[in-house]
């Protein structure tokens, strides 16, 4: 009897709630993309495979209408980083320094190394230039506050040998649409480096408590991969976002023309291929993720690691006939999110459609790792929703994102309002229950008058309370 009840209790405390965390430190691993949509096999995309985040997302939660808070790398990662809204850190772009503007800012990971974990960089978290840093292997923007050891990545990147394609041949900027067919195995681009590098942490770090932070930088272009995740792919088969004749005709001119197809000069042939670039560097990423998984496996740690699985914004693949980030549509401000929590296992497999924002995530790994976040923190706690994905006591009732040229936006269940120029240079307002596409601005319709004001209130205590102050956002 003795036995047995000794048996029973050991039973019990493999997997540990949130609550008593304290008593066996779980360890916590991150794994971003960069530049990814959710173009998710798991989250529904008829094209992408990504097998292996499929299987983490069946071991864990699904968060399909989770929003990014700027969508940029450096904003958006600084945000998530810290619990705090742009706004409030003073990040509005790429450019900046966290700590310059927060001396005594207590990042996500900072936190862990105080609650005595050993906390872990590799590759991007933080803002890196790609793909001149990866090129160079520096990591211009990280804040080495938030962790005890770093690696970054150096590889070849568009230089990689191979078959390369420009598949946006008017644009000749860094962010051109570079495909790279490359002749190599996977570990010699740089997310094959990132996931040997994590691996090797996971390794040496497997008997203390850890806080590991893995960046991959696909499918961020230039759109490298190995050849075979492009042999995953019928190009001819791709299929280009719809868009209706004269989509933008209705929106703010600040932004009609940004980032739009004439830009990049990408014919329906050049799309495909674009597509298929962009799908196959996704593949190639889920693959390397799933190296690093495999060997939590391997480790033993899985049953008491919380892993998460983020991108750093949304992307636009010709959605709104427009390409890459900084806008404010649906397609940019939504993320792929997947939180994987061992002992939360009664939810694994689940997905929740309730609104939550990346500047949730520090709170929550807060609390499931039994740690004191700082006061301040604007982000809450999503345990509620692990624990039950359909909770009805969920009060996030919208999600806040702000871009360029003042541009603010709020996402409720059934509308998203969006203001230009602080107010002053346009406005959007699209009906998402009957325009999920957001393809018809309302703005100017008289019959929706009275919830364009509602919501243009909601959007301005909004801002407040994220941090705007008029006398530095003008």
């Amino acid at each position: 009897m003795i036995k047995l009840l000794v048996s029973l209790i050991l039973a019990t405390t493999v997997f540990i709630p949130s609550s008593r965390a304290e008593e066996r430190k779980p360890n916590v691993l991150l794994l971003m993309a960069d530049d990814l949509n959710t173009a998710l096999s798991g989250f529904g995309h008829p094209q992408c495979k990504t097998p292996r985040l499929d299987e983490l997302a069946k071991r864990g939660v699904r968060f399909e209408n989770m929003h990014c808070q700027y969508p940029v790398c450096g904003a958006s990662r600084a945000s998530m980083m810290t619990g705090l809204y742009p706004y409030t850190t003073g990040m509005l772009g790429n450019r900046g320094n966290l700590r310059a503007n927060h001396p005594n800012v207590v990042t996500m990971s900072q936190l862990f190394r105080r609650g005595g974990y050993h906390a872990g960089r590799v590759s991007k978290i933080y803002h890196m230039g790609i793909p001149r840093e990866i090129l160079a292997g520096t990591a211009d923007h990280d804040d080495p506050p938030s962790w005890d050891e770093t690696v970054n990545i150096k590889a070849l990147e568009q230089k990689a040998p191979g078959l390369r394609t420009e598949w946006s041949p008017k644009d000749t900027s860094s962010q051109t649409f570079t495909g790279v067919e490359a002749s190599t195995g996977d570990l010699e681009p740089a997310d094959g480096m990132a996931a040997e590098a994590a691996i090797n942490f996971l390794k040496r770090n497997r008997d203390n408590p850890f806080f590991l932070g893995c960046g991959f930088v696909r499918p961020h272009v230039p759109l490298v991969a190995p050849s075979k995740y492009f042999d995953l792919y019928d190009r001819e088969a791709m299929i280009a976002p719809s868009v209706p004749e004269g989509d933008l005709d209705d929106v703010p001119e600040v932004i009609r023309n940004y980032k739009s197809k004439s830009r990049y000069g990408v014919t329906p042939a050049l799309h495909k291929g674009l597509l298929e670039a962009y799908y196959a560097s996704v593949s190639y990423m889920d693959a390397q993720a799933g190296r690093v998984l495999d060997t939590l496996d391997e480790l033993g740690l899985r049953k008491n690691t919380i892993v998460i699985f983020s991108s750093d914004h949304g992307y636009l693949l010709g959605h709104h006939n427009k390409f890459q980030k900084q806008h404010l549509f649906e397609e940019a401000t939504r993320v792929p999110f997947i939180l994987s929590v061992p002992w939360l296992s009664d939810s694994h497999g689940k997905a929740t459609r309730h609104i939550t924002e990346l500047v949730d995530l520090y709170p929550t790994v807060a609390e499931l790792a039994g740690l004191t976040p700082p006061n301040g923190l604007q982000g809450q706690s999503m345990v509620a929703l692990l624990k039950n994905p359909s909770a009805q006591n969920w009060n996030k009732d919208l999600a806040f994102t702000i871009s360029r040229s003042g541009g603010e936006s709020i996402r409720t269940r059934n509308w998203r309002f969006t203001q230009w120029g602080f107010g002053k240079k346009g406005q959007e307002l699209f009906d998402l229950k009957n325009d999920p596409g957001e393809f018809t601005n309302l703005a100017n319709d008289p019959k929706h008058a009275k919830k364009m004001l509602q919501l243009k209130v909601l959007l301005e205590t909004k801002r407040v309370k994220a941090g705007y102050d008029p006398k530095r956002y003008k």
